[in-house]
């Protein structure tokens, strides 16, 4: 079997509406289990997300709410990148986890020859995308 590098991200209370929008964003097939699936959920709300699985085109996207009790740390020292040539996927994604979040680097051509933007979704979520640039036919 293969290793796999998932990004897998813990929200405070809504990771399904953050996993529905994502969803939205790639298409591809979701799977969620809730706390209450598997039995007698404790003090966590038992609607609330022990695991979701978000798989589309070859990327894997996990996620859950935070159960009572244990540590949830914010962090801005992490962001998804998602890169490629294909433009016209990439900026359609662009577009999609920009609206309603936040733009820190509008998608634009850079000085290394590629499209490239930065912004955090309506969750707060860092996200990068770089569209290869036209490459020459001396490289």
């Amino acid at each position: 079997m293969a290793t796999t590098l998932n990004p897998y991200i813990q929200f405070k209370d809504n990771a399904r509406e953050a996993l529905e929008f994502y969803q939205g964003v790639f298409g591809g097939d979701l799977n969620i289990s809730t706390f209450g699936d598997f039995g007698d959920p404790g003090e966590a709300d038992p609607n609330g997300v022990m695991h979701g699985q978000l798989e589309a085109g070859g990327m894997t996207l996990m996620a859950s709410d935070t159960p009572p009790g244990m540590p949830r740390m914010e962090g801005s020292s992490i962001a998804i990148s998602l890169s490629g040539d294909d433009a016209d996927e990439l900026r359609g994604w662009w577009d999609k986890l920009s609206d309603g979040g936040q733009v820190q680097v509008p998608l634009e051509k850079q000085m290394w020859g590629d499209e490239f933007g930065m912004c955090a979704d309506r969750f707060g979520i860092g996200w990068m995308v770089n569209i290869a640039g036209e490459q020459s036919a001396t490289e």
